[in-house]
C-alpha cells in the first residue's frame, strides 16, 4: 500500500475489516496481540497506528523495530503479519496486514479467544467458538478414514508407539488411555463403543496406507534417474507408511541414492560429503507434505533424484505466490502441520523455507527453482554449479532470494553479501559481475535499493521490492 492508496482509503466508508488507533507515542503490545488474535478469528483485516477519530494521519512513534514486533507476534500466536511503515511528510503511519485464521481453528492470545464489538474487544461466546470449530467438518484432516472399528483393530492398524515416541512421553499403560490421547489429537473418533479413524491420524500413523482404501495414492513416491532426463529410470518405489511413522527412514533413504564427492578438510583428512544438504531435503519434502492438496485424486508427494538436481514436488497449486515463499506462510492443511510440528517433523511456522535456504547457500548451491504447473507444485535443489555455468535467470533467482533471507533475518543485502554467499573472491572483476546481476534484478522489480539517492553503487543496500 502507497500514501496515495491509503488517504483514499481514509476517505472511503467504515469497513469492518479495517480498525484505526491514535497510537501517538505508543501502543501496549498486549492490546496488539489481542487485535491481532480478533481480526484473525474474524477472516483477517488491518491495523493502521497514527491515524485519529477523524481520520486524519496524525504519525506513531510505536513499534521502532519493525522486524522485532513482527518476531514477536510470529512466536505468541503463530501467524505471519505483515507490517508496512508508511510516511506522509514527517507522520509515520504502521499498518498491519493481518490474515484469517486456520479453518477450524480460533486463535487466542494467553488463553483467551477475542473478537471486536464496535471499536471494544470482549470475548468469544462459546456459540461464536462452537461456530468455527464445526467448520472442521469440511476439512480434509478431520474426515474419516475408516469407520466403526474395535480397539483392537485401531491398535492393528495404526503404529501407537511412534506417537509417544515422537511426541517425546511415556506410552500410557492401557489401551483406554492411549485411546484418549489419540481423541484428543483427533486422530481417532470415538462414537458408540466404536472408533473412526480420521485421514489425520491415517495420513501420519498408518502401519500401511494400503489398509485405507481413499488414502493409498497419498504414499510418497521416490523415482532415481540415470543421467539428466526420465529416459532411463534406475528405481521407482512408492512408500506405504503413514507420513510421521517413515519419515526419518523416508529422509535417510533418499540421502542414500545422492551421490558424494569428496572434500580436504582443514587438517589434511578427506571426508565424503552429498551433493545435497540433508537439513534443506528434509525441510522441502516436510513442506511437499504439510501443503499438498489432499483432493487432487491419483496424486502423490514425488521425489525425483536426477544426476543434476533433486526434484521435490506435491499435488496442487500454492496458495500464495511462489515468490513470496520465503516471508509468507499459509498451510492447506493446518491440523496436520500444526501436528507435524509438535511431532518435530518440520520447523516452526513459517520457517521451513529460511531454513532450507539457508543451507542452500551455505553450500554455495544455486538458487531454489520453484515451478507452478497447472496440477502440480515443484522445487528443485540444482548440483553446484560456478556462477560463470549459470543462465541469468539462475542468477536473478538467486540474487533475489538472498535478498529476501537477508531481509527476513533482519538484515541488509549488499554487493558484498551476494558476492559471499556465491563463494566469489572480491575483486573488481567479481564485483562488477555482481553489480551487473544485482542490475538485472532491480530491472525486473524484484528488489530495490534502500537509499536511491546514493551515488554509489558498492556499498548500496538492497531489500525486496514487497518489503
Amino acid at each position: 500500500m502507497t500514501i496515495d492508496e491509503l488517504k483514499k482509503l481514509l476517505q472511503s466508508p467504515e469497513n469492518e475489516h479495517i480498525e484505526y488507533k491514535e497510537a501517538k507515542t505508543q501502543y501496549d503490545i498486549k492490546k496488539l496481540m489481542k487485535y491481532c488474535v480478533a481480526f484473525a478469528n474474524e477472516k483477517g483485516g488491518k491495523l493502521i497506528l497514527g491515524i485519529n477519530d477523524q481520520r486524519k494521519i496524525i504519525g506513531t512513534q510505536a513499534f521502532k523495530e519493525i522486524g522485532v514486533i513482527k518476531s514477536k507476534i510470529l512466536t505468541k500466536l503463530h501467524i505471519r503479519v505483515d507490517i508496512i511503515e508508511l510516511q506522509e511528510e514527517s507522520k509515520r503511519v504502521l499498518i498491519f496486514n493481518i490474515p484469517s485464521r486456520p479453518p477450524a481453528t480460533p486463535l487466542h492470545f494467553e488463553g483467551a479467544y477475542f473478537m471486536r464489538s464496535g471499536e471494544e474487544l470482549v470475548p468469544m461466546s462459546i456459540d461464536q467458538l462452537r461456530h468455527i470449530v464445526e467448520e472442521d467438518q469440511s476439512v480434509f484432516e478431520s474426515q474419516l478414514a475408516i469407520q466403526n472399528i474395535t480397539t483392537e483393530q485401531v491398535v492393528s492398524l495404526l503404529d501407537i508407539q511412534s506417537y509417544f515416541d515422537l511426541i517425546n512421553i511415556p506410552i500410557p499403560k492401557t489401551q483406554e488411555a492411549i485411546l484418549d490421547r489419540f481423541i484428543r489429537e483427533k486422530l481417532v473418533i470415538a462414537k458408540n463403543s466404536y472408533y473412526s479413524i480420521t485421514n489425520m491420524g491415517a495420513i501420519l500413523f498408518a502401519k500401511d496406507l494400503n489398509d485405507f482404501e481413499d488414502l493409498t495414492r497419498k504414499a510418497v513416491r521416490l523415482i532415481v534417474y540415470h543421467g539428466n532426463s526420465k529416459l532411463q529410470t534406475i528405481r521407482d518405489i512408492t512408500g506405504i507408511k503413514g507420513y510421521a511413522v517413515g519419515f526419518d527412514r523416508l529422509i535417510t533413504y533418499i540421502m542414500g541414492q545422492i551421490p558424494t564427492h569428496e572434500i580436504i578438510l582443514d587438517n589434511g583428512l578427506r571426508q565424503q560429503k552429498r551433493k545435497y544438504p540433508k537439513l534443506a531435503i528434509r525441510e522441502l519434502v516436510a513442506n511437499a507434505l504439510i501443503h499438498q492438496d489432499f483432493y487432487s485424486r491419483g496424486n502423490n508427494v514425488m521425489i525425483e533424484i536426477y544426476d543434476n538436481r533433486i526434484e521435490i514436488s506435491n499435488p496442487g497449486k500454492p496458495i500464495i505466490t511462489p515468490d513470496r515463499f520465503i516471508d509468507e506462510y499459509q498451510s492447506r492443511n493446518e491440523q496436520l502441520a500444526n501436528l507435524m510440528r509438535r511431532l518435530h517433523i518440520c520447523e516452526e511456522k513459517g520457517s521451513g523455507i529460511d531454513k532450507a535456504l539457508i543451507e542452500i547457500e551455505t553450500a554455495k548451491l544455486p538458487a531454489l527453482d520453484i515451478r507452478v504447473g497447472e496440477t502440480r507444485t515443484n522445487i528443485s535443489i540444482q548440483a553446484k554449479k560456478s556462477f560463470h555455468d549459470m543462465t541469468k535467470s539462475e542468477k536473478v533467482q538467486a540474487c533475489y532470494q538472498h535478498c529476501c533471507l537477508k531481509y527476513v533475518m533482519s538484515e541488509i543485502m549488499t554487493n558484498q553479501s551476494f558476492r559471499e554467499r556465491l563463494g566469489m573472491l572480491d575483486s573488481k572483476s567479481n564485483r562488477d559481475l555482481i553489480s551487473r546481476t544485482i542490475k538485472f534484478t532491480l530491472d525486473k522489480k524484484l528488489i530495490r535499493i534502500t537509499d536511491p539517492e546514493s551515488q554509489s553503487r558498492r556499498y548500496a543496500k538492497y531489500i525486496p521490492e514487497w518489503s
